[in-house]
């Protein structure tokens, strides 16, 4: 979970039992963008953003073919249930195969 998510969503996460590691559970809340991306994927996590600068990353990375974990991204602003209630489905729903190297934009309404 990037810095940019607000703990009430890695809270909310939590409730319904979805293992949720954050930046700063990784002491990772310094990282540039990048390199928290690549960090996701070493640990083979999919990365949960509100931060629009991954939507050029993930661009970029599917580009040049560098591999990454997959990205769950929602505008600022997303109402937290929604994203809570999203983010749950894509992560109930999808393999880590499937979200390899794939951007995932929420709300789906």
């Amino acid at each position: 979970m990037d810095v940019h998510v607000p703990a009430s969503i890695s809270a909310g996460l939590r409730r319904k039992l979805i293992d949720v590691r954050t930046a700063q559970d990784d002491s990772a809340d310094r990282m540039s963008d990048d390199d928290l991306l690549t960090q996701a994927t070493a640990l083979e996590r999919v990365l949960l953003t509100q931060d629009a600068d991954f939507l050029e990353i993930a661009a970029r990375r599917q580009r040049q073919g560098i591999a990454f974990s997959g990205i769950l991204f929602a505008p600022q602003g997303t109402p937290i249930g929604q994203l809570i209630e999203d983010a749950e489905l894509c992560l109930a729903g999808m393999t880590a195969d499937e979200f390899r190297n794939c951007l995932v934009h929420l709300p789906f309404r």
